[in-house]
């Protein structure tokens, strides 16, 4: 099974004829020749919706989904899934991307060729991948076989890196969807190894905004480009005037950014003066 040619340029299409975009992109969107003619010299800008047209030299090419060929000739239940796992130089001390498919929900036996890489045919499952409206993000898992013991030995080689990782970090891309990251292993046995995966959008962790709410205290270093000031008045700690730039120190309040910048002038001041105020 080989990938979708790419778009060329000055070239004859028929009327039937499917390309891809000549770098990837975002919709996953491939593209039928609609009407037939000769590309142009450079290449159109691709539409991002199903149905949507774009004319190309003589040629108009119209947006369709990148499984439509799948879909045609097999059940919906035998389009193959591909699985890249990308290891993480810090985390795992290396770049190696491994590649492989299921393949056996429609009968493939051999690797399959996608995109110029090889994807190698190996006892993997996945699930949990539903699209949600509302409520938490899916977590999905993917189980991968492990008779040969080839999981345990990557495993083992990522936890000589950084201890008890087990492939965190790691980036999982399932061709049909979006990204995914490793989130944490679910289980590991002599036969298979299970990971739990992340959405990209999983901000679990995360702190908004990312700096601490302080309210009487500047966090910004004076004079730096988050302060802005670059003028030749110059104050003490105090908030006493002085002579020189040596002297010239932040007092990091309120009070010393007014000094620099206007009692009503715009103060950048890298704090949260209203923190505390309400209740």
């Amino acid at each position: 099974m080989a990938a979708v040619g790419a778009w060329a340029a000055s070239t004859a299409f028929s009327v039937g004829d499917i390309r891809r975009a000549t770098t990837s992109q975002a919709s996953g969107l491939w593209f039928r020749c609609t009407t037939a003619g000769t590309s142009a010299s450079s290449e159109p800008s691709w539409p991002t919706d199903i149905g949507s047209t774009v004319t190309d030299n003589t040629v108009v090419w119209t947006a369709i989904s990148s499984v439509y060929e799948d879909v045609s000739v097999l059940a919906p239940s035998a389009i193959i899934e591909l699985f890249e796992l990308q290891l993480d130089n810090t985390l795992h001390g290396s770049t190696d991307v491994y590649r492989f498919h299921a393949g056996s929900n429609a009968n493939v036996t051999g690797n399959i060729v996608f995109d110029g890489n090889a994807y190698t045919r190996f006892p993997v499952q996945a699930d949990g991948f539903e699209m949600r409206s509302g409520g938490t993000l899916p977590q999905p898992t993917l189980s991968i076989a492990n008779l040969d013991g080839t999981m345990t030995t990557l495993l083992a080689l990522v936890n000589a890196t950084t201890t008890g990782n087990d492939l965190t970090g790691a980036t999982v891309r399932r061709i049909r969807t979006l990204k995914r990251y490793i989130n944490r292993k679910a289980a590991e046995t002599r036969d298979v190894v299970t990971f739990e995966l992340a959405s990209e959008f999983d901000l679990a962790g995360q702190k908004l905004p990312k700096r601490q709410i302080v309210a009487n205290t500047c966090q910004w270093i004076y004079r730096s480009s988050e302060c802005s000031y670059t003028g030749s008045n110059y104050f003490d700690v105090n908030g006493n005037s002085v002579s020189t730039l040596a002297q010239d120190v932040c007092g990091k309040r309120l009070a010393s950014c007014k000094l620099r910048f206007g009692e009503n002038g715009t103060l950048p001041f890298g704090s949260f003066p209203g923190a505390g105020l309400t209740r």
